[in-house]
């Protein structure tokens, strides 16, 4: 069920993604060049000795149905786009990154996935002759 929750402007800056999600209470939407609704979210895997920092956080697009019951219908992902050395840090430096950034993220990865389709080979299903019979009435 639905439920209106007043934006709260105090709390953040709504052109990031954890500035939307903090002034509106959920996480950002965006309608998408493939034609469907996204929601982003923002998950951080542990990622042990890493260099780089012990948390690597990213951007999750849910794609939600367009048409019959509502729910989520797929998914794109990105790689790990900042890093930390902890989750919430990683987290709060990815949510400081603006919608439109995130967008064009989507956009792109939407369009790998659809040249990467067209790039495998179709696979066919081979051809299989009948057995031969070896019933004889």
């Amino acid at each position: 069920m639905s439920r209106f929750l007043p934006a709260d402007h105090d709390k953040g800056d709504e052109t990031t993604v954890g500035g939307y999600e903090a002034v509106h209470a959920r996480p950002a939407a965006l309608d998408a060049a493939d034609g469907f609704p996204y929601s982003i979210a923002r998950l951080a895997d542990s990622l042990g000795d890493d260099p780089r920092g012990s948390y690597g956080a990213y951007l999750l697009f849910l794609r939600w149905r367009r048409i019959g019951e509502e729910g989520v219908e797929g998914h794109v992902e990105t790689e790990y786009l900042e890093f930390a050395d902890s989750r919430e840090a990683a987290l709060e430096k990815l949510g400081a990154w603006p919608l439109t950034r995130a967008q064009e993220l989507q956009t792109r990865r939407n369009e790998l996935s659809k040249l990467i389709g067209q790039l495998r080979p179709k696979r066919s299903m081979p051809s299989v002759e009948p057995a031969a019979s070896s019933d004889s009435r």
